[in-house]
């Protein structure tokens, strides 16, 4: 398999290594020693003879045992804060050694989680790139089980899901499983019709996974690259993506974006639709571009919202088109857009601006209802003049 994603660490880390303290040296130690020492004696000096200058007989001896007494507890009081300074000392860097202990062993552990992840990962591409489709099944559900593990991972197993579809693929001829059809014809009908059930599950991971109403099994507002991919009845019902690309895409028999959001921007720019599309209550807050876009069958945007632009510059639609009580917040671009079938723009509400340049309507084109701000919208039809301004048939 190609243009696999490598699966996403965190091996750079940021030491979180207290400061340390300065180890206390021989001569530091002798230094403090000393100090309490000149301390000591400075006081019992001080003490010995101005304080007790003028007394005699008991009252100097008494003086001067006091002065004693006030030394040597000054030089004990020392000696007490010195060792308890000590004790802290010791008591810091154990628990500073412990720290350190703790770090390495999470440390520790994270790397074997990653490197777990990373064998996993590999392991499942691996399962992935089979010749064997029910090898590659079992590689799809390994990398779901292991997005559903690993929140981190979920935007890189959901790009390998895209990449494996984005590979080249033609779907089963009906003629190479004919009772004429040869030995090799059956095998290649064989061949892709299992490849077509491990694409039919790999979709069907994604419609799972990025549905809210799932629950835990929700991997978030992901976002999808399916840029010239084959899609067999592709189902985003109900589902909330982020940025989604489906650029030059076929979307083989039906296609449903019933109740899709879209968070960022959507590129369909030269995608084709062979059966019906059902986008109904849509909501796209980006961009939207359907320029070129070829719709074979119905398209149906009922009740959908468009935040940001949307553009169906040169779009095809080859049946129906309904619009009916869509919000193009927007601006609404159809120049040079076809509509052989029915056009329904009934109660649709355009806020910005609404464009139909050139714009080719062959059945039914009807706008009742529809506003332009705080005003009907009363669109001219220039390719067809048997409409009048009504949207309605003459």
């Amino acid at each position: 398999m190609t243009d696999d994603p490598q699966p996403v660490t965190s091996s750079a880390r940021t030491s979180t290594t207290g400061k340390r303290l300065q180890e206390l040296t021989p001569a530091a130690m002798w230094t403090t020693a000393l100090v309490i020492t000149i301390l000591t004696a400075g006081a019992v000096i001080a003490l010995w003879w101005p304080a007790t200058a003028g007394l005699v007989g008991a009252d100097l001896v008494r003086a001067r045992l006091d002065a004693l007494k006030i030394g040597l507890s000054i030089g004990v009081g020392s000696g007490g804060v010195v060792a308890l300074y000590l004790a802290w000392r010791r008591q810091h860097s154990t628990e500073a050694s412990l720290a350190h202990q703790e770090r390495t062993a999470d440390d520790a552990r994270t790397d074997a989680v990653e490197r777990r992840i990373t064998e996993l990962y590999l392991k499942a591409a691996e399962l992935l790139g089979s010749e064997k489709a029910p090898v590659r099944l079992s590689g799809l559900y390994a990398l779901e089980r292991l997005a559903q593990d690993n929140e981190t991972q979920r935007q890189t197993i959901v790009n390998v899901f895209c990449a494996y579809l984005r590979m080249s693929y033609d779907l089963p001829a009906e003629k190479d499983r004919d009772e004429g059809a040869s030995a090799e014809q059956h095998e290649l009908y064989r061949e892709r019709a299992q490849e077509r059930e491990v694409r039919l599950a790999a979709q069907r991971l994604l419609n799972d996974h990025l549905n809210p109403d799932r629950g835990a099994a929700y991997w978030g507002e992901l976002d999808l690259d399916l840029t010239g991919a084959l899609l067999i009845d592709f189902d985003l019902t109900q589902a909330r993506v982020g940025t989604s690309f489906f650029r030059h895409a076929t979307f083989t028999g039906m296609s449903w974006f019933f109740g899709t959001t879209f968070t960022g921007d959507v590129r369909l720019g030269g995608a084709t639709f062979t059966g019906d599309v059902w986008a109904d209550k849509a909501t796209f807050n980006g961009t939207t571009r359907f320029d070129g876009v070829t719709f074979t069958g119905g398209a149906t945007f009922r009740g959908s919202t468009f935040t940001g632009d949307a553009w169906f510059i040169r779009t095809t639609f080859t049946g129906k088109a309904w619009f009916d009580d869509t919000t193009f917040t927007g601006d609404a671009r159809f120049d040079e857009a076809t509509f052989t079938g029915d056009a329904k723009f009934n109660r649709t509400t355009f806020t910005g601006d609404a464009k139909f340049d050139e714009t080719t309507f062959t059945g039914d084109a009807r706008f009742r209802g529809a506003t332009l701000g705080s005003e009907p919208f009363q669109p001219t039809f220039a390719s067809d003049d048997k409409r009048d301004a009504s949207g309605q048939s003459g």
